[in-house]
């Protein structure tokens, strides 16, 4: 059972998505919450598998509540995900460095929904290849200093080639597909990093990848940096 708690400062918001989920055998809407304070309260009483976070909310916004959630070991267990109206807005990024799974945007259709619930749930970032090179494209716009430490030291080459096409927003397919090995592969390649790394998820990963040096990105044309 995927044990779900929604935070959401619009009722009719955490009422459409609860009537989804609620129609899924495999899915519990734990608890919902109307702001952030009570969402973190929440998550520390009920320990949900998933937490839907929108980002704009009084009290706690969502970017300091996901801080919070993230760096509170007793809730590990959490995935944030966070609830945007705008898809790639000026908040998200802050988001996934403070810890999100992934984000999602509230006009998403239901199957796409439900499918997303489920592929937080088993630990995988929420972040499709194309969002992600969006994100690039968008957020990184100036090269970072190279911050490499003794963890980054630790990765073997495959595993470093492995995150650097993590960051390029490839999926496991086709990263197995550019290395030349399986996806099972592949796969365990990106764990093992995210391990050594100490990277909660996939799309931290991504993160970590920038923030370390070992990829660096161009400013695209005419980028002005996040509004």
């Amino acid at each position: 059972m995927i044990r779900v708690l929604l935070v959401d400062d619009q009722p009719l918001i955490r009422s459409g998505f609860r009537a989804f989920l609620d129609l899924e055998d495999d899915i519990q809407v734990v608890a919902e919450a109307a702001n952030g304070q009570e969402g973190l309260e929440l998550a520390g009483e009920h320990l949900p598998d998933i937490a839907l976070i929108d980002i704009q909310m009084p009290v706690l916004d969502g970017i300091e509540t996901t801080r919070r959630i993230a760096a509170d070991p007793a809730l590990r267990g959490v995935h944030v995900v966070i609830l945007t109206n705008y898809g790639l807005d000026a908040y998200v990024f802050d988001a996934l460095c403070a810890g999100a799974a992934g984000f999602l945007v509230k006009d998403i259709v239901p199957e796409d929904f439900l499918h997303a619930v489920r592929v937080a749930a088993r630990g995988d970032a929420l972040l499709a290849p194309s969002i992600t090179r969006k994100l690039i494209n968008r957020y990184v716009s100036q090269p970072l200093p190279s911050t490499k430490g003794p963890a980054l030291d630790e990765l073997t080459g495959r595993e470093r080639e492995a995150v650097v096409l993590v960051a390029q927003g490839l999926s496991n397919d086709e990263i197995a597909d550019r290395m030349g090995i399986s996806p099972l592969t592949a796969k365990t390649h990106v764990n093992r990093a995210m391990t050594k790394l100490h990277a909660r998820d996939r799309a931290q990963l991504v993160i970590l990848a920038y923030e370390s040096g070992l990829v660096t990105p161009q400013k695209p044309a005419g980028h002005t940096g996040p509004r």
